[in-house]
């Protein structure tokens, strides 16, 4: 890797904006790095002016993060080809259900040999009822390998260099440290593992418990319930990867895509604001989602439905009981009561097709 290698960002949206200022920043110093970084950017006006235009005149991104300062070598484009062909390594912090057209447009026009990296938190639906993973997609679809950057974070926090943490999966052992240099800042750690698909998963699956921990904050439950949920939903989410995607390690699940973000998410997610309000209100999950999270799509409830399509066709809803009890109350099936309930009498026993779980 004598020359320097190109970056791109596709997105613009706060989390897209957030770690174009680190990139940025990184990119600036590293002896690997071209200096400038392309940014794609949708294209919409403000007062006016595009906001392209905008960004690369005051090097703030008004519409998504306007209180924080762009670094000058990051340039928004409104063409994701033109951002895209040259790059080396291409960053997606896009929604999950634009993934599949933007891979589509850009499919022959990136390098055969650049290598993608996904921050997207969410996934798409397969057509037989499965949870496909964003990285899959990518690597699917434009053909190059894709990396993943998930974590115990919240962009506004990373922004304010408040002390964060983020876990790279990455399957490409001479991206490993490039990738850690490309994101880290004196204040985001970040900790890099081939165990990719693991740290994908978890912070797919962190959605369901948070929506259970939304759940006892509604109906204004102690500490220790919610711990219980916490403890519970570690466990199930231990015993999912060991059955779907066996191969994974053990100390995985406590980097920060794993224990920390569970916790974080049960206090601090959108999920979890969903549920405690759907507790409160009564109203139907349908009519909240467009009230709380306009624009986007709850993960909770959605990666419920798909989990629980998967254990049953394997027939162990039984062995996943707070997956199942969650999603039960989601559809409607379960009064909220239920969740209590299901803490008191679950296995302890954790059921494991015979994988053992590397270190």
């Amino acid at each position: 890797m004598a020359d320097r290698l190109n970056v791109c960002i596709i997105g613009s949206g706060n989390w897209a904006t957030t770690i174009a200022r680190n990139v940025g920043n990184n990119a600036l110093t590293s002896q690997f790095l071209e200096p400038t970084v392309l940014m794609y950017v949708y294209e919409e006006y403000i007062e006016g002016r595009k906001l392209t235009e905008i960004i690369n005149t005051t090097h703030i991104n008004v519409k998504y993060m306007p209180d924080y300062v762009l670094p000058t070598n990051v340039v928004a484009l409104d063409d994701v080809v033109t951002t895209a062909r040259d790059a080396d390594i291409l960053i997606f912090a896009i929604p999950p259900t634009f993934v599949s057209n933007c891979c589509k447009t850009l499919l022959g026009k990136v390098k055969p040999l650049a290598h993608a990296v996904s921050l997207i938190k969410g996934f798409d639906r397969g057509d037989d009822g499965q949870i496909l993973l964003i990285s899959h997609i990518i690597m699917r679809q434009l053909k190059i390998p894709c990396s993943v950057l998930v974590g115990c974070n919240l962009a506004h926090e990373i922004s304010n260099n408040n002390f964060c943490e983020g876990t790279v999966g990455c399957r490409d052992q001479k991206y490993m440290r490039i990738l850690h240099d490309l994101f880290k800042s004196s204040t985001f750690r970040v900790v890099v593992t081939d165990d990719a698909d693991c740290v994908e998963i978890c912070s797919t699956l962190r959605n369901i418990i948070a929506f259970g921990a939304g759940v006892a904050d509604g109906m204004e439950m102690n500490e220790n319930t919610k711990g219980g949920i916490i403890r519970r939903g570690m466990l199930e989410i231990l015993q999912f990867v060991d059955v779907f995607y066996p191969g994974s390690r053990m100390a995985t699940f406590f980097e920060s895509c794993g224990l920390s973000d569970l916790v974080t998410s049960c206090y601090a997610n959108r999920n979890r604001r969903l549920a405690e309000t759907f507790v409160k209100t009564g109203r139907p999950l349908s009519e909240l989602e467009y009230v709380l999270v306009p624009g986007h799509e709850p993960l909770g409830p959605v990666t419920a439905e798909l989990v629980n399509i998967m254990l049953k066709k394997k027939g162990l809803e039984d062995k996943f009981p707070l997956f199942t009890t969650i999603y039960r109350i989601c559809a409607g099936a379960y009064p909220l009561a239920r969740l209590v309930e299901t803490l008191r009498f679950a296995r302890e026993d954790i059921y494991h097709p015979n994988h053992i779980f590397q270190l």
